[in-house]
């Protein structure tokens, strides 16, 4: 049996929400299959009323239209059943969402249109450092994740690893992830947000805790190449890209687009719907509309191939 659904989006069995990698995935695994179950024998209990109302005798059929049953069935029975359900799956997931224990890890998500601001905090609960459409946790960790939005509700999914939970603007929301075991899981934002929301996902990458430890000394510091003259760097320049988004060590602070201190190192661009490399990088700097509509980069048509070949090189070799 393969795995579940990759971060590329490719389909495979089980549905990555019934194929939990972590602990805060597993209540709503075995939630989802108490509500398949308890929607099965409900569907049975209808189709036997009906098959009685339809063909069985005419007793029958005078008692399953009575005063009495029709209360008992259309009244007490669903109340019971759905209050059952609520309390249970209340119960069940009650821990998911509590607040941050000391010496847990925290890192904040800020859904925008249409991507992932990610910022990782230290001890304190302040910014250490900002990514973007992608988490990068350690294995066997429990991660507290503080959820907020900068424009409209968003959602945050990943079905392998944790439930869905709103991004509200105005309201910090909190959910727990883990995964058990080193891998990359796919998330979408799963709230309809306007635009090209459909092609709003991310990224989450559980690395081995030694190994997480290096990407983290890696993240914390400028990459080697800002150092380094590259024609790239005067296109960006020149282009104004410093005046949204930020690259550690140089003069480029812009903070309305993602920050591409280590964009080089990314899995994916766009947020989550194209493979990063050098080639895609370039495509869409020259016209990202036109991959994902409705963005707010906007196309650079007047830069040459020579400038995107120049540009998208030094972005890729920001790791």
């Amino acid at each position: 049996m393969t795995r579940s659904a990759a971060p590329d989006g490719t389909a495979s069995w089980p549905p990555p929400a019934l194929d939990p990698a972590g602990p805060f995935a597993e209540p709503l695994h075995t939630l989802s299959w108490v509500l398949f179950g308890m929607g099965l024998i409900v569907t049975l209990i209808v189709v036997a009323a009906l098959a009685v109302a339809l063909f069985g005798p005419r007793r029958w059929r005078d008692r399953l239209g009575g005063r009495k049953l029709i209360w008992i069935g259309g009244l007490a029975f669903p109340v019971v059943v759905l209050s059952g359900l609520l309390i249970y799956g209340l119960g069940l997931t009650s821990h998911l969402t509590q607040e941050p224990e000391p010496g847990e890890m925290r890192i904040r998500v800020t859904g925008e249109m249409w991507w992932w601001r990610v910022a990782y905090l230290d001890g304190e609960g302040r910014e250490a450092f900002q990514d973007a459409n992608e988490l990068h946790i350690p294995t066997g960790q429990p991660v507290v994740l503080e959820l907020d939005s900068a424009d409209v509700i968003h959602s945050f999914w990943v079905p392998r690893l944790a439930g869905k939970v709103d991004m509200i603007p105005g309201r910090r929301n909190l959910m727990r992830i883990q995964a058990d075991a080193p891998g990359a899981f796919g998330g979408q934002c799963a709230e309809y947000c306007g635009g090209p929301h459909a092609l709003m996902g991310l990224v989450v990458v559980a690395h081995a805790p030694a190994d997480y430890q290096a990407w983290l000394a890696r993240q914390s510091q400028p990459a080697a190449t800002v150092a380094i003259p590259m024609p790239g760097m005067q296109v960006f320049q020149r282009a104004g890209c410093g005046a949204c988004h930020t690259v550690a060590g140089t003069v480029f602070n812009g903070q309305a687009g993602p920050d591409l201190s280590h964009v080089g190192s990314r899995r994916t661009l766009g947020a989550g719907i194209l493979p990063n490399n050098q080639g895609t990088l370039a495509g869409w700097i020259s016209d990202s509309q036109a991959i994902k509509p409705g963005n707010r980069m906007p196309a650079y048509p007047v830069l040459t191939g020579q400038e995107l070949r120049d540009v998208s090189a030094w972005l890729e070799s920001l790791k």
